[in-house]
């Protein structure tokens, strides 16, 4: 049976929209919470074990059914973004949750404040809830009062959360215009940015222009938007919750060290050179005297190969299985239970991802397939997050989902497993260079580029928290990327409004350094790998295992990696650098 591109089914969540079995589901979580209130008078730091443990598991069933319906609905969204009953619902389904958060806000306010000789005699018999336990007390100094904790979950539904909501069926209904073979199309993001990444250089310029064209029209509003975004993030964590920086907020969430963080970023702004020595020597194959800022994908040949959904779902699929049989399997899951949506669809959320609901239902995982390589790649890299939730499905639905960090672990892993393949097997010269070449486009996108968009944001926050326009911002922008680039490529004015299309800044304030981060253990991991060969194998199956029960530190000291050395950070670079110089020797 060959491969075909298709929309998910919800149904293994719930039957549809309209379906009696959501409106349990919310009668079902008002009940399980009216009982639950009644713990609170029963909770003191000397009871008995297993009456702890009780109240947790009860916890766990309350987060189980919230996790379904908030997956059901953003799920819905993402798949029409346009659809009034799907918005509809996820603006009811976050109501409602912040209304039970509160509900059930006073256990963990209760088990901040537990003194720590109790904490430890309940946590060292809790099993796999022990490191959630741990986590949730690393919070205490920026816990408020309960009043107040329960102000801020009814403030975020109609500001952040509805800010975000905006953010994305404004941007994701936008149309672009690119005269294509002489007649004008109309494309989505998705589509416009396949001719960004393409061989004819006048067509990645329109590509880009018209993009930022689009974003520029909105740009004042858009940025407008950020402001108010970066001000809600400061009021809350800086301002009520006493972090020290921005980004801080967002590293105890991940659990990682800031140390960690500022070692990765200072070791990308040190490693500028060798992307700048790479977009140097691409120009050269190109047959240009310097990159301009829209060169920066392109292939390397005219070589336009195009993959069938069915092909790209084989090749990824053998690659998982030649790496152990145990993968190809656990990915052949998300086809066989019809969990992916990979086709182009007006008003479907562009970009790509995974979302892993509960430990034992299959991820759900979305792709907007074109059929070029790079879409083969990212094919790959959602199912590689498939597999890292599937393989820690033992875990409670408090610990299977791993960090930010460590999440994209098994994703970057399986895009190099599959790049291997390719590599293997293709025996034209010329596309072999362009894959190798494509290697590195990807190392930049993944790790140069989400670096320099952590240190855009630590500005950005830090400027906006002093008043800066949204002119001033683009402009503090541009500056990034010249720094970024040196003199290695031609940047132009209309860059500055690139910043207002990234998602992740709206929806996750420094997610970005998520990804950097990931690559680069993945390409330590990966040079682990070609040394070790078999014996690397359960090494790397523990970690993903693992998922979020530990703090990914701890998860990667155990495979002999010190996230807080600068050592270890370079020597992802070293990789990328390798691999230039394999390309100027080709």
């Amino acid at each position: 049976m060959p491969y075909k591109l298709s929309n998910w089914s919800l149904a293994d969540l719930f039957p549809s929209m309209d379906s009696p079995e959501l409106e349990n589901a919310f009668d079902q979580m008002e009940e399980q919470v009216a009982t639950f209130e009644g713990v609170r008078g029963k909770l003191r730091a000397d009871m008995p074990v297993d009456e702890f443990l009780h109240i947790i598991r009860v916890s766990e069933q309350m987060t189980r059914l919230a996790h379904k319906l908030d997956a059901y609905a953003g799920l819905a969204f993402a798949a029409d973004t346009q659809d009034q009953a799907a918005l509809t619902l996820m603006s009811r389904v976050q109501q409602f949750m912040a209304t039970m958060a509160n509900r059930t806000l006073f256990l963990s306010l209760w088990w901040k404040e537990v003194d720590e000789a109790n904490a430890q005699r309940l946590m060292d018999a809790s099993g796999d809830y022990r490191y959630y336990l741990e986590e949730m007390r690393h919070f205490k100094p920026h816990t408020l009062s309960e009043p107040e904790e329960k102000i801020i979950n009814l403030k975020d539904v109609t500001g952040s959360s509805a800010l975000i909501n905006l953010y994305d069926s404004i941007t994701n209904r936008y149309v672009f215009k690119l005269k294509v073979d002489g007649k004008t199309k109309e494309l989505t993001r998705g589509e416009l940015l396949n001719y960004a990444y393409g061989p004819d250089p006048k067509m990645r310029a329109a590509a880009y222009r018209e993009q930022f064209r689009v974003y520029a029209n909105d740009g004042p509003i858009l940025g407008q938007m950020y402001q108010t975004r970066v001000r809600d993030w400061h009021n809350e964590g800086i301002t009520l919750r006493k972090f020290k920086s921005p980004n801080s907020v967002r590293n105890l969430m991940n659990d990682i060290p800031d140390e960690a963080v500022d070692a990765l970023l200072d070791a990308a702004r040190r490693n500028a050179p060798v992307f700048q020595r790479f977009f140097k020597l691409k120009a050269k194959h190109l047959g240009m005297k310097k990159l301009r800022r829209y060169d920066i994908y392109a292939p390397l040949t005219a070589s336009t190969k195009k993959f069938t959904f069915d092909k790209a779902a084989q090749m990824t699929l053998e690659a998982f299985s030649a790496f152990t049989p145990e993968f190809g399997t656990l990915a052949q899951r998300v086809f066989d239970e019809n969990h992916l949506d990979s086709e182009i669809r007006k008003g479907k959320q562009g970009g790509a991802f995974c979302a892993s609901v509960l430990p034992e239902t299959t991820p759900y995982v979305k792709v907007n397939y074109q059929g070029n390589a790079r879409e083969v790649a990212t094919l790959a890299h959602e199912l590689g997050h498939a597999i890292h939730a599937m393989l820690a499905s033992h875990h409670s639905v408090f610990t299977f989902h791993s960090s930010l960090p460590l999440a994209e672990t098994a994703s970057t892993f399986g895009e190099m497993m599959l790049i291997d393949r390719m590599l293997a097997e293709e025996k034209n010269k010329s596309v072999r260079r362009d894959i190798l070449f494509r290697q590195v486009d990807d190392s930049y996108a993944t790790i140069g580029r989400q670096a320099w968009f952590a240190l855009f944001e630590r500005s950005a926050h830090d400027m906006i928290m002093k008043n800066a326009s949204v002119d001033e911002v683009s402009k503090m922008y541009m500056e990034n990327l010249k720094e970024q680039f040196g003199d290695s490529l031609e940047l132009y004015d209309e860059y500055k409004w690139e910043w207002v299309s990234i998602p992740h800044f709206y929806h996750t304030p420094f997610y970005v350094y998520a990804y950097s981060f990931g690559k680069l253990l993945v390409l330590s991991l990966y040079k682990q790998f070609k040394a070790e060969g078999e014996s690397f194998k359960p090494k790397y199956r523990k970690i993903l295992a693992a998922g979020g029960s530990e703090s990914p530190a701890k998860i990667l000291a155990e495979a002999g990696i010190d996230i807080r050395s600068a050592k270890f950070w370079q020597g992802g670079f070293d990789v990328i650098k390798e691999q230039v110089e394999e390309l100027e020797r080709l």
